[in-house]
């Protein structure tokens, strides 16, 4: 339960103005079509949070040691720096007509925006950490629609309203909170 929660928690705080966010919403107004573009990013969030997530597991079991829970806790502390930055959404990134409807656009647009992004990098941190590929891939995606699946429906109306800055503080805070949690506790300082 405790991974669930926590991943749910993380990457919902965390996605709140990501680019994968932006993304969402110019999805919503080229479409028009809300429920395809919400099923599009459950099937694209899930099949790349459970990837990751698998991936983090493996690592952990491959490389269970005092050094590898060092790195798992810096990586949550470096989550926690990287999530002050804010996305900016490029021309570049947004995506090109489609001859897919909107599902299929998104679904594809979702997973590949995804690859190396922050959230992504979270779940793999999140798997490392809880060795649960199920239940943090569940709360991730949790994570991604709780926060996606507003922008979809109100789009540009909570980019208005919604200090961003606040946000990401939050999530940055949680970040470092779970690293410096995880790092005393491999240090031994937890009891």
């Amino acid at each position: 339960m405790e991974a669930l929660l926590t991943s749910t928690a993380v990457v919902a705080l965390a996605e709140i103005g990501d680019k994968t966010q932006l993304l969402a919403i110019v999805l919503a107004t080229r479409f028009k079509r809300p429920w395809p573009i919400v099923g599009g990013i459950f099937v694209a969030t899930l099949a790349n949070h459970f990837l990751a997530a698998l991936v983090g597991e493996q690592a952990s079991t491959f490389l269970d040691g005092l050094w590898f829970r060092y790195l798992v806790a810096a990586s949550f502390i470096a989550m926690a720096a990287w999530t002050l930055i804010p996305d900016k959404f490029e021309e570049d990134d947004e995506p090109k007509p489609s001859r897919f409807g909107p599902f299929v656009a998104t679904a594809i647009a979702f997973f590949l925006v995804e690859m190396g992004d922050k959230t992504q990098l979270a779940t793999i941190a999140l798997g490392a950490r809880f060795q649960s590929v199920l239940p943090v891939t569940a709360g991730t995606t949790i994570g991604m629609m709780l926060a996606n699946v507003p922008a979809v429906f109100l789009g540009n109306e909570i980019i208005k309203r919604v200090p961003l800055s606040v946000v990401r503080t939050i999530a940055a805070l949680l970040f470092l909170v779970i690293g410096l949690w995880l790092l005393a506790q491999t240090a031994g300082w937890l009891g």
